[in-house]
């Protein structure tokens, strides 16, 4: 026989039947007591300790949006996996799913609300704009089972094919652009539109903000509510739009009035050079920053581009996370429930990511990749790693050396179509679809129109 190497480590954990409530290293950004002190706070505390503690059970929720593939007996395995030698319950499915709807939504919600907000210690780049957080609002839908009870509340999108597969949930976040944290959600069922769920994110909004809006948001009670939280706006309007023009400045802007709200006017021309020809757009901007001396026009357009750090942090999710996957519980509840254990799991990566020693002033967060996070943080879930710190705190831990490690390169121009990228039946695509990404060059002019 060949020689051997013999591998022992140490875990600390929690003692007797809350060992397995943990989540690896994130549980420095989770630890016991904040979520002990959610139970108390929403009166969800077992009332006798056994196999499966309150506290116990919220981390399961939590580890289980990292193994969305799993099912939730396997999600248990992978908590007592490094365990060894510790009597540790062997729960069952059904007992696990008596836990989860005993703990119930209203812990994680309240562990949402402690935890959303801008990164600390994040780069500068992408975040801060002369002196204002950028952040965004917009909305996605995601796939939940199609169960009698689900279907009790969330609905199926008609299309042409007769409907969708399964019911939808609508998702409205409040994000910060740079660091991609989340600020605030909402969601329900996709009945309701994306602005009439919109007002429940201005809690959130306050003076030095700015926030960035698609057209779909541009209706004056929205943008008149968003300005007076303090909060700044800019947002893309319909070309045709009328707005007077009440005075023109020197960067081609104008001042104008959007209901009683005074706004400035940006028209502008994009147009985007690649190898396979031109292609030009007009865009109307509307902001409430009416001085155009210290937000001046040009930049102002560049900046509205951040707006699509909102779409990938919705690609995070629902597809890095989760990869593409329907939502496991088929009651409302249950929703609930994993909708704000999937919010908090990102939130907690994203904080995680913004600890890493690499990311700092000057160098874009953009470059943090959000799938080496992701996957060092199942590992080190696996491994019972990192759950309690020695004596000696390690205030970067295994995430943070391994993002800065492997950082992504700068961030490219690029331009293809944009075409549909999961038809609901292969039969529908006509001809041949262009999916290549070409190397683009951006040229902006910004536009005076006549005086009416």
């Amino acid at each position: 026989m060949g020689a051997q190497s013999v591998i022992s480590r140490e875990v600390a954990v929690a003692a007797g039947a809350f060992a397995p409530g943990h989540l690896g290293e994130l549980t420095r950004i989770v630890p016991f007591e904040m979520v002990d002190e959610a139970l108390v706070q929403t009166g969800r505390v077992q009332a006798r300790v056994r196999d499966l503690p309150s506290r116990v059970v919220v981390y399961l929720l939590l580890a289980g949006c990292l193994f969305p593939g799993q099912g939730w007996r396997q999600v248990w395995q992978r908590l007592t996996a490094g365990l060894d030698g510790l009597p540790v319950a062997d729960s069952t499915g059904g007992a696990l799913a008596q836990a989860r709807r005993r703990v119930g939504a209203e812990p994680l919600r309240w562990l949402f609300d402690l935890l959303r907000g801008p990164a600390a210690g994040i780069g500068t780049t992408g975040v801060w704009w002369r002196g204002l957080l950028v952040c965004a609002i917009d909305g996605t839908t995601m796939a939940v089972p199609d169960s009698p009870a689900s279907l009790t509340v969330y609905t199926k999108h008609r299309c042409n094919n007769g409907g969708s597969g399964y019911p939808a949930l609508r998702l409205l976040m409040l994000v910060s652009c740079g660091a991609r944290t989340l600020l605030d959600s909402v969601f329900g069922p996709t009945t309701d539109g994306e602005t009439t769920y919109a007002p429940r994110l201005l809690r959130s909004l306050g003076e030095g903000m700015i926030v960035l809006l698609d057209r779909n948001f541009a209706a004056q009670s929205l943008v008149t509510a968003v300005a007076t939280t303090g909060a700044q706006v800019l947002v893309r309007v319909k070309s045709g739009r009328h707005l007077p023009v009440l005075r023109r400045n020197r960067d081609g802007s104008y001042l104008s009035r959007l209901g009683a709200v005074a706004v400035r006017v940006i028209d502008c021309e994009i147009t985007i050079a690649r190898a396979t020809g031109r292609r030009t757009g007009l865009y109307r901007l509307v902001t409430t920053l009416t001085d155009h001396q210290t937000h001046p026009a040009a930049e102002l357009i560049t900046l509205y581009h951040q707006r699509w750090e909102i779409e990938t942090a919705y690609l995070e999710i629902k597809s890095t996370i989760l990869g593409g996957r329907v939502l496991r519980a088929r009651t409302p509840a249950g929703l609930d429930q994993e909708v704000y254990a999937l919010l908090v799991t990102y939130q907690v990566l994203r904080l995680a990511m913004a600890e890493a020693p690499g990311i700092r002033p000057h160098v874009d967060p953009d470059r943090a990749s959000f799938t080496i996070a992701l996957h060092t943080a199942r590992d080190l879930v696996i491994q019972v790693a990192g759950v309690i710190t020695d004596t000696v705190i390690d205030l970067v831990g295994t995430i943070g050396r391994r993002i800065p490690a492997d950082l992504m390169p700068d961030r490219r121009i690029r331009a293809r179509p944009r075409v549909v990228k999961r038809a609901i039946s292969k039969y529908n695509a006509k001809g041949t679809v262009d999916r290549t990404s070409y190397k683009a060059t951006i040229s902006i002019d910004i536009l005076t129109p006549p005086d009416p």
